[in-house]
Protein backbone atom coordinates (compact mmCIF):
# COMPACT_ATOMS: atom_id res chain seq x y z
CA UNK A 1 0.00 0.00 0.00
CA UNK A 2 1.54 2.98 -0.71
CA UNK A 3 -0.38 5.48 0.53
CA UNK A 4 0.06 4.73 4.00
CA UNK A 5 2.30 7.60 5.60
CA UNK A 6 4.28 6.53 8.98
CA UNK A 7 6.36 9.12 10.39
CA UNK A 8 8.26 7.28 13.16
CA UNK A 9 9.58 9.43 16.05
CA UNK A 10 12.33 7.25 18.02
CA UNK A 11 13.43 8.15 21.46
CA UNK A 12 17.37 7.68 22.07
CA UNK A 13 19.35 5.29 20.42
CA UNK A 14 16.63 2.83 19.79
CA UNK A 15 16.66 0.24 17.02
CA UNK A 16 13.75 -0.34 15.17
CA UNK A 17 13.39 -1.62 11.92
CA UNK A 18 10.91 1.41 10.35
CA UNK A 19 10.41 -0.39 7.54
CA UNK A 20 8.99 -3.97 9.10
CA UNK A 21 6.82 -0.75 11.47
CA UNK A 22 4.96 0.15 7.60
CA UNK A 23 4.67 -3.16 6.85
CA UNK A 24 3.10 -4.52 9.66
CA UNK A 25 0.77 -1.41 9.52
CA UNK A 26 0.18 -1.80 5.87
CA UNK A 27 -0.65 -5.31 6.94
CA UNK A 28 -3.48 -4.89 8.91
CA UNK A 29 -4.95 -2.36 6.77
CA UNK A 30 -5.01 -3.92 3.87
CA UNK A 31 -6.65 -7.44 6.33
CA UNK A 32 -9.07 -4.49 7.62
CA UNK A 33 -9.60 -3.52 3.87
CA UNK A 34 -8.82 0.13 4.56
CA UNK A 35 -7.99 2.12 1.27
CA UNK A 36 -5.50 4.66 1.73
CA UNK A 37 -4.11 7.28 1.92
CA UNK A 38 -4.00 6.58 5.87
CA UNK A 39 -1.53 8.48 8.27
CA UNK A 40 -0.48 6.77 11.64
CA UNK A 41 2.11 7.76 13.83
CA UNK A 42 4.60 5.98 15.74
CA UNK A 43 6.59 6.59 18.72
CA UNK A 44 9.19 4.75 20.32
CA UNK A 45 9.86 6.17 23.62
CA UNK A 46 11.60 5.20 27.07
CA UNK A 47 10.23 3.91 30.34
CA UNK A 48 10.12 7.69 31.30
CA UNK A 49 7.98 9.11 28.84
CA UNK A 50 5.77 6.06 28.68
CA UNK A 51 4.84 6.72 32.15
CA UNK A 52 4.09 10.47 31.97
CA UNK A 53 1.72 9.88 29.30
CA UNK A 54 0.06 6.58 31.12
CA UNK A 55 -0.30 9.01 33.96
CA UNK A 56 -1.64 12.00 31.73
CA UNK A 57 -3.79 9.78 29.65
CA UNK A 58 -4.92 6.84 31.21
CA UNK A 59 -4.25 8.43 34.80
CA UNK A 60 -2.37 5.65 36.09
CA UNK A 61 1.19 6.26 37.06
CA UNK A 62 2.85 2.96 35.67
CA UNK A 63 4.86 2.44 32.36
CA UNK A 64 3.18 -0.57 30.21
CA UNK A 65 4.32 -1.79 26.80
CA UNK A 66 1.94 0.59 24.38
CA UNK A 67 -0.33 3.34 24.06
CA UNK A 68 -2.74 4.30 21.46
CA UNK A 69 -4.38 7.60 20.87
CA UNK A 70 -7.10 7.38 18.32
CA UNK A 71 -7.97 10.43 16.51
CA UNK A 72 -11.56 9.10 15.48
CA UNK A 73 -12.80 9.71 18.95
CA UNK A 74 -14.67 12.86 18.77
CA UNK A 75 -14.66 14.82 15.36
CA UNK A 76 -13.96 14.07 11.82
CA UNK A 77 -9.93 14.40 11.99
CA UNK A 78 -10.63 14.44 7.99
CA UNK A 79 -9.91 18.14 7.71
CA UNK A 80 -9.54 19.31 4.28
CA UNK A 81 -7.21 17.15 3.14
CA UNK A 82 -8.41 13.45 2.00
CA UNK A 83 -5.64 11.56 4.14
CA UNK A 84 -7.53 9.34 6.97
CA UNK A 85 -5.12 9.68 9.77
CA UNK A 86 -5.62 7.32 12.64
CA UNK A 87 -4.05 8.36 15.31
CA UNK A 88 -0.47 7.69 17.11
CA UNK A 89 0.87 4.39 18.68
CA UNK A 90 3.44 4.21 21.11
CA UNK A 91 5.75 1.97 22.17
CA UNK A 92 8.14 1.93 25.29
CA UNK A 93 11.24 0.39 23.92
CA UNK A 94 12.34 -0.83 27.66
CA UNK A 95 9.04 -2.73 27.60
CA UNK A 96 9.48 -4.77 24.63
CA UNK A 97 12.51 -5.69 25.51
CA UNK A 98 11.85 -7.00 28.90
CA UNK A 99 8.43 -8.95 26.92
CA UNK A 100 9.98 -10.19 24.33
CA UNK A 101 12.84 -11.75 26.47
CA UNK A 102 10.40 -13.24 29.22
CA UNK A 103 8.31 -14.42 25.86
CA UNK A 104 11.47 -15.70 24.11
CA UNK A 105 10.56 -13.79 21.31
CA UNK A 106 12.35 -11.46 19.55
CA UNK A 107 12.25 -7.67 19.56
CA UNK A 108 11.30 -6.91 16.10
CA UNK A 109 8.36 -9.71 16.52
CA UNK A 110 6.84 -8.53 19.49
CA UNK A 111 7.01 -4.56 18.51
CA UNK A 112 4.86 -6.49 15.43
CA UNK A 113 2.35 -7.58 18.24
CA UNK A 114 2.31 -4.28 20.28
CA UNK A 115 1.99 -2.19 16.60
CA UNK A 116 -0.59 -4.78 15.35
CA UNK A 117 -2.30 -4.22 18.92
CA UNK A 118 -2.40 -0.30 18.96
CA UNK A 119 -3.74 -0.44 15.35
CA UNK A 120 -6.80 -2.68 16.11
CA UNK A 121 -7.15 0.20 18.92
CA UNK A 122 -7.28 3.17 16.31
CA UNK A 123 -9.52 1.34 14.32
CA UNK A 124 -11.61 0.83 16.52
CA UNK A 125 -11.25 -2.85 17.22
CA UNK A 126 -10.95 -3.85 20.78
CA UNK A 127 -10.04 -6.64 21.81
CA UNK A 128 -11.89 -8.38 25.28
Amino acid sequence: MEHVKVPIFVESRYKVDRKRIKQTISKVLVQHEIKGPVEVSIAIVGDRKMRALSLKYKGEDKTRNVLSFSLSEGESTHLDTEVLRLGDIVLSYPQVIKEASEEEMLVDDKVDTLIEHGMLHLLGINHE
